[in-house]
């Protein structure tokens, strides 16, 4: 299957749908954390509060971190966001502004377990739709070439990352790869459900992000196998995979720490959770 990239143009902005979707998984984040507060009879306000940190800290760090890995040239470019400097900026954000309002830090871990997990399948949507963070090549059926890919999945291209492509391919041939992207979304979108059944968990209050990070750490390092990829650094082992180990390893050491109930009391002066009549 051959597939091109969504972008079109209005007036001089090029909109693309990697844009899109990480606008619609933002917003579809903040809805969530909406909900879930609106569940436990609190006021709703945090939810956009929420969003607005992560979208600003969770976008600088993002390019930050891909800056630090491919140089300075890339500071100002349409690309260039990797997903793990995302994760840690948009949390060094939003912790710091409910520091801010006076929120339980372990309470907005509680709440943005589920709204991630949410936003990073719309955001991975996204990816597929400029056809970036594709796979390996395959023989598969559902393998897709990306002809004007973010690069495209040329030979020559696919060679330049490090995959290993078939010994009678022409630099410019375009190769089918995995969808990994997509293999991403459908994880995720999994994990989504499995934390919203889990939100009325009886363990200690941020347990559930315990559970978000060693599912996402998981699912992230066994998609790293196929994923095309230029910065492995240990045989077939990537600095992604380095990252979700230390996620897997933290979340366990929360799911052991908060596995028995406790109360974690929102401070009357929290005007922001103010309780719903």
């Amino acid at each position: 299957m051959t597939l091109y990239p969504l972008i079109f143009h209005v007036g001089p902005l090029e909109i693309t749908g990697f844009g899109i979707m990480m606008m619609v998984g933002f917003l579809m984040a903040g809805w969530v954390v909406q909900r879930n507060l609106l569940d436990r009879k609190l006021g709703a306000g945090y939810a956009e509060q929420m969003i607005i940190a992560a979208v600003v800290g969770g976008i600088i760090g993002a390019k930050l971190w891909y800056v630090a890995l491919h140089g300075t040239q890339h500071l100002f470019s349409r690309g260039g966001l990797v997903w793990y400097g995302g994760f840690v900026g948009g949390t060094v954000a939003v912790l710091l502004n409910g520091w801010r309002l006076r929120v339980p830090t372990r309470f907005t871990f509680e709440l943005a377990a589920p709204a991630l997990a949410v936003g990073h399948a719309l955001g991975r949507v996204g990816c597929f739709l400029v056809q970036d963070d594709y796979g390996i090549p395959t023989s598969l059926p559902w393998g897709m070439r990306f002809p004007q890919g973010y690069p495209p999945t040329t030979a020559a291209e696919l060679q330049r990352a490090g995959a290993d492509v078939p010994a009678d391919a022409l630099p410019t041939d375009v190769l089918a790869v995995h969808p990994t992207q997509l293999y991403e979304v459908v994880t995720l979108l999994f994990i989504f459900w499995l934390l919203w059944r889990l939100r009325t968990h009886q363990h200690a209050m941020g347990w559930s992000f315990g559970v978000y990070l060693v599912a996402v750490g998981i699912q992230r390092f066994l998609v790293e196998f196929i994923r095309t990829k230029d910065d492995r650094f240990l045989g077939t082992f990537t600095l992604a995979q380095a990252m979700s180990a230390a996620m897997v390893l933290l979340g366990a050491a929360l799911l052991a720490h908060w596995w028995h109930k406790d109360e974690c009391k929102i401070p009357q002066e929290t005007s922001i959770l103010r309780q719903r009549e």
